[in-house]
């Protein structure tokens, strides 16, 4: 009790000497980069896994972290001319400031199921106001659309995060010999992308494409299907990151292949995702772990996606999500109700016996996570929206949820979805990180996303403050690239493109 006392005296001695101090948010303009910002009074939590720390001023030149300023908790440094200057300052009193999150696993569309999503804008303001500043963009639906699209984002011409471009390796072009393996991973080199997707694919096209693509310096990103290729060829051929998990289990299934049933086709997406939810139970343990093992020494990381196979195990709770009332596009809605037609929208016959199924899948996968970063492994942080229930934004934050679900810690889960991520991109000395001399992305948060994940969802949630109930405001500022926005500003803006569109419905 003396002890629990003395923190509480600590805490309100704090709280009393930054209240004379409290900052004003002044001098900010929505999507306007400043020359000179200084985020006042933050509380820090950086994308290294390292526990929350401050307060600090954090000062940003240009779009660069260029010095952050620790202050004394009881003193504040009360004298100002101690405090690095700022007429254009944001008010982190109270709130978090975190790396901009990085969506490693992300699609860029503009319609679903031939319907218009009205551009670009619905889902790049989304990921903003989901605290995203990057994504890997993997599989866009124009490789050339896609750079132009970077680029602009590059140049601050659009609302948008920073975009990594990861074109689908065969879309639209055949190729059948290891030659036109290298020929089509030369011809993206000289587009300018900055990686590839793969997905099923045959061994020696996948050995042809990942050497020619090591020596040009593309990296790649594997959605590995039921193909003979596994997780043994991503060790073997040097792959940068396994997206999901189809061929981790199979590579530990002593003979080599799932048991399917004799009338199971990988085409029929029922099928495909019914027996999907029965592949851990088969892996072997003592092989999966030699799996495991191999690929940390490889340098293989791991982007599970875990949000977007949970309508699997809890169809109800995917179909009625409550950001589903004001921000669903109908065009997104109209995608997801399901229909053999649309990749993903697979729940016909869905039982309960199969959601059972993938309740075990789901702890098995789980321990394979916690077991893998033991082992020294890389886990990033995707969502794959626009796909199954999870809308873009929202899946990455949910993500997250079930990251703590799987058993890591708070502070590990940002690093997933911060640091680690960086590092999967080839960024780490420039993104991920709330560090001097580190590209200006950051969030300031409303809300201890320590104690509760839920306060980095858009638009807010509902928290306990003083014994009251009150509705804190998500990223309540999203800057990336030394650009400050408003998340609910952003949000506001979303909401008005889903208005606009089922108002043209009707």
């Amino acid at each position: 009790m003396l002890f629990a006392r003395f923190l509480w005296s600590a805490a309100a001695l704090a709280a009393a000497a930054t209240a004379p101090l409290a900052a004003q948010t002044k001098g900010v303009t929505h999507g306007q980069r400043p020359a000179r910002l200084v985020i006042r009074n933050a509380t820090i939590v950086d994308g290294n896994g390292t526990p929350a720390r401050g307060p600090f001023d954090i000062v940003i030149v240009g779009n660069t972290i260029a010095d952050i300023v620790p202050l004394d908790p009881v003193s504040m440094n009360r004298s100002n001319a101690k405090r690095p200057a700022g007429d254009i300052q944001i008010d982190a009193t109270g709130k978090f400031v975190l790396p901009g999150l990085i969506n490693a696993h992300a699609h860029l569309q503009s319609n679903r199921s031939s319907q218009s999503l009205g551009g670009f804008d619905y889902n790049l303001k989304l990921w903003l106001a989901s605290g995203i500043t990057t994504v890997r963009e993997v599989g866009p639906e124009s490789d050339a659309g896609i750079i132009e699209l970077r680029d602009k984002s590059a140049r601050g011409e659009i609302v948008a995060p920073r975009i990594f471009a990861y074109p689908m390796f065969d879309r639209g072009v055949p190729i059948h010999t290891p030659a036109e393996a290298r020929a089509r991973v030369q011809a993206l080199k000289k587009l300018g992308v900055d990686g590839i997707k793969i997905l099923g694919i045959e061994r020696d096209i996948m050995q042809a494409m990942e050497d020619e693509a090591h020596k040009v310096g593309l990296r790649i990103a594997h959605h590995v299907g039921v193909e003979e290729t596994n997780a043994w060829d991503d060790i073997k051929f040097g792959t940068t990151s396994i997206e999901h998990w189809y061929g981790i289990p199979d590579a530990a299934i002593p003979d080599g292949r799932q048991h399917f049933p004799s009338e199971y086709n990988y085409l029929n997406e029922t099928d495909r995702f019914r027996w999907a939810g029965r592949l851990w139970r088969e892996a072997d343990p003592k092989l999966l772990d030699s799996v495991l093992t191999s690929m940390v020494r490889a340098n293989v990381a791991w982007v599970p996606t875990m949000d977007i196979y949970e309508a699997s195990r809890d169809l109800q709770r995917a179909q009625n999500q409550p950001w589903y009332k004001d921000y669903l596009h109908p065009s997104l809605e109209n995608y997801f109700k399901p229909d053999p037609s649309n990749h993903g929208s697979y729940f016909i016959g869905w039982s309960s016996t199969d959601e059972t199924y993938w309740k075990e899948n789901y702890r098995i996968w789980m321990a394979a996570l916690r077991d893998f970063e033991r082992k020294g492994g890389t886990i990033g942080c995707g969502d794959d929206a626009g796909f199954i229930y999870e809308m873009y934004g929202f899946g990455l934050i949910r993500e997250m949820e079930l990251h703590q679900e799987a058993g890591f810690n708070t502070l590990k889960i940002i690093q997933h979805c911060t640091g680690n991520n960086a590092k999967i991109l080839g960024q780490e000395d420039k993104l991920g990180r709330v560090k001097i001399g580190w590209t200006a992305d950051l969030i300031v948060v409303d809300g201890n996303p320590l104690e509760n994940i839920k306060v980095l969802y858009a638009g807010g949630t509902s928290a306990i403050r003083d014994g009251k109930e009150v509705r804190t405001l998500g990223s309540e500022w999203i800057i990336k690239d030394g650009i400050p926005y408003n998340g609910p500003q952003l949000m506001r803006e979303v909401k008005e493109i889903v208005d606009k569109a089922r108002a043209a419905k009707k």
